[in-house]
């Protein structure tokens, strides 16, 4: 894994972090190097960009079959996190538990049908913390999850300066858009389309892409700083994206996933069976039966087709959205940050959509652009984001990487550090009274020197709930009043350890005397996690693995 990566720095010394350039020699010619570096000291804006349902099916993540120039560039002038994960692999709860650093377990939403202000506590938000701190904070598409999570104002006025903008064209997305065999349109799950006969000639992220711009150029010439959160729709389902992106992905070039079978020794409550994949009616129409299917494996491949279009659909509109942030003079005052909710299963495990634990749902990109940090900004002879097109360029690869285990509950601290803020104190045990504080780690520090080791005590933590044993069609996204077992995983650099534990939804209390089931993957015989190795007397043999177990059950 990784084959394809270097450091930076094993290539051109000049791009050493800020840190490395306050040295004695900087000291001795203090006019030349501030010549040569962005202000690290005064604050700094923050362009927070979030995808939809995307894994780490990137270039830059080392995806060869995937073209995603813009942000491959954006990642080889950025801090690159290979290895972070969400805390649960579903839309609302993941972006609630990274918005407010906050674990589900804290803000107790698993589902979609609280707000944590009122249902948890008043925990204070990223934009909050911001724009507390003077900041204009705007939001565009899906940053916030819509509806109850976010008290249907996504949050304003308490996280946003300004109400946040919604494009109009997403109302079309869960009606009849798709164009099937028949001639007729669809609820469908591929729904490749011709832009201009949508309603109004576009689609949501093209919306998006557009008021952001506006935003940037609203803003270029202000004193105040500001925090704008991009969220894309895409690669959500169902993939209405430009149909010319499927160019990108010819049919006979895609393959099947390498592990495309249910895990024999798969715990029936750890399986999820794609509840909202099999509600399309293109999936409807081919009789699959539940839980564990399989989808045919020629309509398998469409869906990877798909869904790689939707990424370089999305690539698109970041390289957009970066190349105007250049043309506005913004760069070197902005910090740049780029992640998503969680990932999706493309036929791993004979799983899709997200919905689990598993590497594939909850491995997320995390990359971090800071101007004089990650790159120096008298580098750039003309622009450091260029517009790339990804119908007849390539990216970047060169890129400088952390391997160590990391989570989105970080990114609160992290970001807030790096544009010039004070990062939240650490959360105490007990912190629903607490409106603002961390239960991630601020990882500013790993920007300072090269990784020189692999951590062995980094650990990210993630969960799932289900409504009972075996698989129900609820139990992808169950109720709250529904959920009967909780599933706690340890992910580390040895393995991924599960328990499905008994829960009760009235005093959201785990029984950790009451073991449902239990995975265990050694992941260096293992990486794609297949193997379940896991029974109720189960021994370790090191000192090691028993010490990860721990953390384990220390943390229920």
């Amino acid at each position: 894994m990784y084959k394809n990566l270097k450091y930076r720095y094993e290539v051109d010394e000049e791009l050493w972090p800020v840190w490395q350039f306050v040295s004695n020699k900087t000291k001795q010619n203090k006019t030349k190097e501030h010549d040569r570096l962005c202000l690290f000291s005064e604050r700094k804006n923050v362009l927070f960009i979030m995808a939809d349902d995307l894994r780490t099916s990137l270039g830059c993540y080392d995806d060869s079959v995937v073209k995603s120039p813009n942000i491959d560039q954006l990642a080889s002038k950025s801090h690159v996190f290979l290895n972070a994960y969400a805390q649960q692999a579903v839309c609302a709860p993941s972006r609630i538990s990274m918005l407010t650093s906050r674990r589900p377990d804290t803000t107790r939403l698993y589902d979609f049908n609280s707000y944590w202000r009122v249902h948890s506590g008043n925990y204070t938000t990223l934009p909050q913390y911001f724009k507390s701190k003077g900041y204009f904070t705007m939001s565009v598409g899906k940053v916030f999850h819509p509806g109850i999570a976010s008290n249907h104002t996504d949050d304003y006025p308490y996280s946003w300066s300004i109400p946040a903008y919604h494009p109009a064209s997403y109302r079309f997305e869960k009606e009849k858009m798709c164009r099937g065999e028949d001639g007729k349109l669809h609820i469908n799950l591929l729904c490749a389309v011709n832009v201009t006969e949508q309603p109004g000639g576009t689609l949501p992220d093209l919306e998006s892409t557009d008021e952001a711009v506006r935003l940037l150029k609203s803003r270029a010439n202000s004193h105040d700083p500001f925090f704008l959160a991009v969220g894309f729709h895409k690669p959500h389902i169902p993939f209405r994206i430009p149909q010319e992106y499927l160019s990108l992905y010819p049919l006979d070039k895609m393959t099947l996933a390498p592990d495309p079978d249910v895990p024999k020794l798969l715990p029936p409550v750890a399986y999820n069976p794609w509840m909202d994949v099999r509600k399309r009616e293109d999936v409807q129409k081919l009789n699959i039966s539940f839980p564990y299917g399989p989808i045919p494996k020629d309509f398998q491949l469409r869906i990877r087709q798909h869904y790689y279009a939707a990424v370089s659909y999305v690539d698109s509109q970041v390289g957009r959205l970066l190349s105007a942030l250049d043309e506005l003079q913004l760069t070197n005052s902005t910090v740049v940050v780029f992640t998503s909710d969680h990932g999706w299963s493309l036929g791993e495990h004979g799983e899709w959509a997200k919905y689990s634990n598993f590497d594939v749902t909850t491995r997320v990109p995390l990359i971090f652009f800071v101007p004089g940090v990650t790159t120096n900004c008298n580098q750039w002879k003309t622009s450091a984001f260029p517009f790339i097109d990804v119908f007849s360029q390539q990216g970047y690869t060169l890129i400088f990487f952390v391997r160590n285990m990391v989570e989105l509950v970080d990114v609160f601290p992290t970001v807030s550090h790096l544009a010039g803020l004070s990062a939240p104190q650490h959360c105490p045990e007990v912190s629903f009274q607490k409106e603002l504080c961390t239960e991630g780690h601020n990882r500013a520090s790993t920007f300072r020197f090269r990784e020189g080791r692999r951590d062995e005590e980094g650990v990210a933590f993630s969960q799932y709930p289900r409504p009972a044993d075996t698989p129900q069609v609820n139990s992808d996204l169950p109720d709250l009043k529904d959920i009967k077992v909780m599933g706690y995983s340890l992910r580390t650099w040895d393995y991924r350890y599960t328990l499905w534990l008994g829960f009760n939804p009235k005093t959201f209390q785990v029984n950790v005397s009451d073991v449902h089931a239990g995975e265990l993957y050694m992941l260096e015989d293992d990486p794609s996690q297949d193997n379940n190795t896991y029974n109720k007397q189960f021994s370790f043999k090191t000192e090691s693995r028993r010490k990860r177990v721990k953390i384990l059950n220390t943390a229920l």
